[in-house]
């Protein structure tokens, strides 16, 4: 019953949270400059009857409460988010086009910072004052206070303009268009720089907080007791030692990837990288109340989803959580 408890509790917060940010996503962007009907009519010779037949079909002639508010509500239940003002396609339509390329970036750049970011923690713990501990240790630091925009421009200005390695943007090279293992391979070279830029910016994240949970491990008793017991060290710290320390790191696993889903904005703008972060602003620079609304909800859902999972792993993993 306490298992049942515990995953009913979460399952709730994390549904009353979601209930609580669809609201709040309504009012949030209606406070942002601009006029809509302007950002309509982009013709300013455009006759006033026209413009106001584009209010009426998007429901702007309609009070924000509770008229836009009981439409929205509606829609985003029904998984409708409307027209895009700058795209003037539908929101969802235009998300899905740009969801995979983000997919894409951020699933190989998580891939690669979280398995070297625990590596290189777990080495580093376990040979405590090492030459490699201290080295990784201050690289970690540098990589983790660096803000990724500009890790990024000094990146690109170092291997796309003085050393024209790889490409200075974009996914693909728009001519000639590749096929097959060309258009991979074109997409592959495209994808270095902003791969490396997340790389940089995140292993030492993990590195440090793996590091850290490591060394307060090997400080606890039955760590000490099973050295004692005379096991090999490789056994000590495969079997005894990383399980209990990786509970830190699965939780900020899990909520990295909620957040990296949002998170690229700098470096896929910084790359022209057309995934969602670009999509983000240049919805922001508009402003696109219905397709900030439907990617803001995309954020928060990916963020909310992340940390139910983290709670029910770190439940699973530590069975004192459940009954805390």
């Amino acid at each position: 019953m306490g298992t049942r408890r515990y995953l009913f509790t979460k399952v709730m917060q994390a549904f009353f949270t979601l209930v609580f940010v669809v609201c709040f996503n309504f009012f949030l962007f209606r406070i942002l400059p601009g006029d809509p009907a302007r950002i309509l009519a982009r013709n300013k010779l455009q006759p006033a009857e026209a413009v106001a037949e584009m209010v009426r079909d998007f429901g702007l002639d309609q009070p924000l409460f509770p008229g836009q508010f009981v439409n929205y509500i509606g829609d985003t239940v029904r998984g409708n988010f409307g027209i895009s003002y700058k795209f003037h396609r539908p929101v969802t339509e235009v998300i899905q086009q740009r969801f995979w390329r983000t997919v894409l970036l951020l699933g190989v750049s998580t891939l690669i910072f979280t398995v070297l970011g625990i590596l290189i923690g777990i080495w580093g713990a376990w040979r405590r004052g090492s030459a490699f501990d201290i080295g990784s240790h201050t690289f970690s630091l540098i990589g983790y206070s660096m803000p990724e925009f500009w890790l990024g421009l000094l990146l690109l200005i170092m291997f796309a303009v003085i050393i024209p390695i790889f490409p200075v943007g974009g996914i693909t090279t728009t001519s000639p268009e590749y096929t097959g293992l060309r258009a991979i391979y074109d997409v592959a070279g495209h994808m270095v720089l902003p791969t490396l830029t997340l790389v940089l910016a995140y292993i030492g994240q993990y590195a440090i907080v793996m590091r850290s949970s490591l060394l307060d491990v090997l400080g606890e008793d039955y760590v000490q007791t099973a050295r004692a017991k005379g096991l090999r060290d490789v056994h000590v710290r495969r079997r005894h030692a990383v399980p209990n320390a990786l509970l830190p790191t699965v939780t900020l696993i899990a909520l990295n990837l909620g957040f990296l889903v949002g998170g690229a904005i700098t470096v896929e703008t910084v790359f022209s990288w057309q995934g969602l972060g670009l999509l983000e602003y240049e919805a922001l620079r508009t402003p696109d109340y219905p397709l900030l609304q439907g990617l803001f909800i995309l954020f928060s859902v990916a963020v909310i989803a992340a940390n139910l999972i983290a709670d029910l792993l770190y439940g699973y993993l530590d069975p004192r959580v459940r009954v805390a």
